[in-house]
């Protein structure tokens, strides 16, 4: 059980690297609209994203190392992580948000019914069930509003990163080392 000044330094350490995190998030959420159009800025949106347990991993290191003498449990680090986690999926929900309300305009619909067009028109044999599929699935991204997609994205963010801190939690996590007498 943590004491009273062990949670509150859990808690600021967490905010203040959940608000690193979560303009790194940010930021990188930038290259998804875009990289529609261009293969390249996918990719790097796709490396990017696959960074996010590697910098999870530093930071609860940076904590373990600062704010608890070097040595941290497996309990104490996951639930650090996922604190972590939470305040960067809310600074990147507000960017979420900003950009599905006031940016998009449907711009990421339009880029997947065009490649659903593409693959129409290519004729490829066996495809009509996926298409089928992707047409009803881009219905219903038409039809969320801005907060539901924001919500959406917030609540896979806050699985996929509770998941992601278990792996995190097993590699950071050190016993105290016994000093001889």
């Amino acid at each position: 059980m943590l004491m009273a000044e062990d949670r509150s330094a859990l808690r600021r350490h967490a905010m203040v690297l959940g608000t690193y995190m979560g303009v790194f998030w940010a930021l990188k959420f930038i290259l998804f609209p875009v990289g529609m159009g261009s293969p390249v800025l996918m990719l790097l949106f796709v490396v990017l994203t696959c960074a996010v347990p590697f910098m999870g991993y530093r930071y609860v290191r940076l904590y373990r190392d600062g704010a608890c003498g070097g040595a941290i449990g497996f309990g104490h680090a996951w639930w650090f992580a996922v604190q972590m986690y939470l305040y960067a999926s809310l600074l990147a929900a507000v960017a979420h948000y900003i950009y599905f309300a006031f940016i998009d305009g449907g711009a990421i619909a339009d880029a997947i019914a065009t490649s659903i067009e593409q693959v129409r028109a290519a004729d490829v044999p066996g495809m009509e069930a996926y298409l089928q599929t992707m047409d009803e699935a881009l219905a219903q991204l038409r039809a969320m509003s801005a907060t539901d997609m924001t919500v959406q994205r917030f609540c896979q963010n806050l699985f996929v990163c509770m998941l992601i801190a278990v792996p995190t939690a097993l590699f950071a996590q050190r016993r105290e080392m016994k000093s001889e007498k």
